[in-house]
Formats: structure tokens, sequence, C-alpha cells
């Protein structure tokens, strides 16, 4: 613990993982992510952004580390746009995760010459950069099950993850998800992750009968960190670093941030970092205030691209903090929304922009801005 702590200045991480020391709970999902594994079962993960999915998926990694258990890759395909990213993605993950000094990394150096690369290395990362020319479309393919089967057939287990899944449903080969079953049902040393961020688009291709993934996967859902839970890890990192918090401050902390990981994480960062040994109320206060004059020129830059009434809607939902009856008569006629229909069109139309963000529970539906932060700007300003 000590070592983590000497080489980090602020514990309150916003991005990355930098051991358990820093990383809250999730107990329960570690559990069966290591029982999935042992017994086969690849996983479907999956949260609203900045959640803690990502982080999730390293510690587990670290996790099964403390194990032995096998070799762990992580691949974000957020950014790819076809199967020729996906593979280049894949190839310089393995890559990052096994350097050509390894014995893994040596044989896969020697896989790839067979593809005539061209590979090269970040100037400011030094992580590796692959790029694979092509003849034929059916290249791309049997690239694919070529780098899936040499990790298959390394003679170890290997976890891959693979981060924003949902991604290949925007590729323009029409075969993708079939293409991939067919492949990933013949691997017998691999286990997957498929984790997203987009709830109803996840769902679809897992849950649905009539597509390739249908119910080959478990489901976890990551849910917001217990509030007891939140409390106690925070309180304990402020006291190892030196500084004194009170109950009620925390408690301030998790109601404004809504124990929204990355927005949580955010805060305490912030207070943090203000250097003080005995946080106070009125410090909380200032550091939600600064955040949000810090975000405010990409709130402002959010009402260039909406319509007026679509603006207004939004103001709407971070007024009531969360609607559980979008098209109910008295949230309705309270900000002017005009008809049912009509606050259902809208609902729809933020919700496809990643501007609200819909929950399902069994209580019913929830609607909230996404960015807990944007949501609070909107309550102050308006």
């Amino acid at each position: 613990i000590i070592e983590v702590m000497e080489k980090i200045i602020n514990p309150f991480l916003i991005k990355g993982y930098a051991g358990k020391e820093l990383f809250c709970d999730r107990e329960q999902e570690l559990d069966i992510l290591y029982k999935n594994v042992c017994n086969g079962v690849d996983t479907t993960l999956i949260s609203p952004r900045r959640i803690g999915k990502t982080g999730l998926i390293l510690r587990f990694f670290d996790y099964l580390k403390e194990k032995a258990w096998g070799e762990c890759v992580y691949v974000d395909i957020y950014a790819s746009r076809n199967l020729e990213d996906l593979v280049r993605l894949l190839a310089e993950a393995i890559l990052l995760k096994f350097p050509e000094k390894t014995n893994i990394g040596k044989r896969f150096m020697t896989f790839l010459k067979g593809l005539r690369p061209l590979i090269g290395y970040d100037a400011l990362t030094g992580e590796p950069q692959v790029q694979i020319v092509y003849q034929m479309a059916q290249e791309k393919e049997n690239t694919l099950k070529g780098v899936l089967d040499f990790l298959d057939s390394q003679n170890v287990n290997i976890v891959l993850a693979i981060d924003e899944f949902q991604q290949i449903t925007e590729y323009p080969e029409q075969n993708m998800e079939a293409l991939l079953r067919t492949y990933i049902q013949q691997l017998k040393n691999i286990r997957f992750i498929f984790s997203g961020s987009q709830r109803a688009m996840m769902l679809e291709i897992f849950s649905n009968a009539n597509r390739p993934f249908f119910a080959s996967t478990q489901y976890l859902a990551i849910e917001k960190i217990q509030q007891d839970v939140y409390a106690t890890f925070i309180t304990d990192l402020f006291e190892r670093y030196g500084k004194q918090i009170d109950p009620n401050c925390v408690a301030e902390i998790l109601n404004w941030s809504r124990r929204h990981t990355f927005y949580t994480q955010s805060l305490c960062n912030r207070i943090f970092a203000m250097g003080t040994s005995h946080v106070t109320t009125e410090q909380v206060k200032w550091a939600c205030s600064d955040l949000l004059e810090r975000n405010e020129p990409v709130f402002l830059q959010y009402r260039q691209l909406l319509t007026p009434i679509q603006w207004n809607f939004l103001i709407a939902i971070a007024k009531e903090h969360e609607v559980k009856q979008i098209s109910a008569q008295h949230f309705i006629s309270k900000y002017g929304i005009g008809s049912p229909a009509n606050a259902r069109r809208l609902a729809k139309a933020m919700i496809e922009k990643e501007l609200v963000l819909e929950t399902v529970d069994k209580t019913g539906v929830t609607y909230q801005v996404y960015d807990v932060f944007f949501s609070r700007w909107l309550e102050r300003e308006y």
C-alpha cells in the first residue's frame, strides 16, 4: 500500500487504474466475473458511461493476476468504424499486452509479419501502432480469425475484454455479429467480456433470439456503489493521506455527485487538490461550483447544438433530478412540454444523443440528465 501511495499525488483517480488500494468495492462483481471465467462462461457487462466499467475490468485483471490465472487482454473499440479498425485495435492490444521481448510477443510478431504490416510506435505514449494492407475484403475476415486463433493456440487461459462492444452494429460490414460469433464458438482457451454503455443496443445483440449472440453470455449490470461503502472508502482515503473529512461533508459529496463514480471521484479529486488538512462543508460547496464553472464552455456548446424545445426539456429533467413518468400530465404542464407524444419524442432524441440516461429497474423507468455536472449546472442556472 505504501509503495502505491508514494507514487500517487492525488488518490482520487478520474481515469485509469492504480491498484486495489485506490479502487472502491465491486467485490460482488469481481466474484461473478471470476466464477464465469473459471467455468467457461462469457460475460456481457452493461453500465452507463463513467460509472466504472473499464476500471472494474482492469481491477478484475489485477485480481486474476493475484490468483495466477492466465493472461488478460483489453481492447476498447469505441473509435472503430469497420472490421479493418477492429483487427488493427485487437492487434495493437495484443502487442501492448505481449511486447516483442516476451515469448508470446515474439510469436505474434512472426504471425503479423506474414500479413505485411506496417508497425510503428506512438511518439508520445510509446504504444504500438499497426497498419495492415488488404487486397480484398475476405482478407480482413481471415485476419480477424487468424488473430483470434493465434491467441487461442498459446496454451494459456486468456480473458479478452472488448469494451464498447455495441460499436460493431455501426460497421458497414453486414455480417459482423454472425462472423464474430462463428469464430468465437470455435475457441477453447479464451473467455470473453463484452462490455458496453448503450444498454438497449447491448441487450438487442445478446437477448434477441434472431441475432447470432442470443443467449451466449451471462449478464452483469453495474450499479452505483452503495452509499455506506463509498462513504467509508472516501473517509479512509482522506485519512490515509493525512486529511480529515466530516461525515456530513462525505454525505454532501455523494448526494451532489449522485454516487456516479466518475463525478464522485472528480469532486473528491478537486477537494483533495485544495490542499486543506480539514475539509469543511464550505470547501465542498466551493469545489462543486468550481467544477461547474470549469465545464461551462462545454455546456454552452450543447445549447448551440440543440433546439430551444430540446434545451427546455433538459432543464425540466434537471430541475426534477429524475423523472419517473416522462409523459405524465403534471410534468408536461409544469414545464410547458406540450403533449405526451411530444415528451416521448424528445426523450427518444435526447437518449440517442446520450444527453438523457434512461434507467430500467424493478420499480420502472427513470430519466435523468446523463452528465451529472451538466444536470447540476442546468439546475443552478435556470
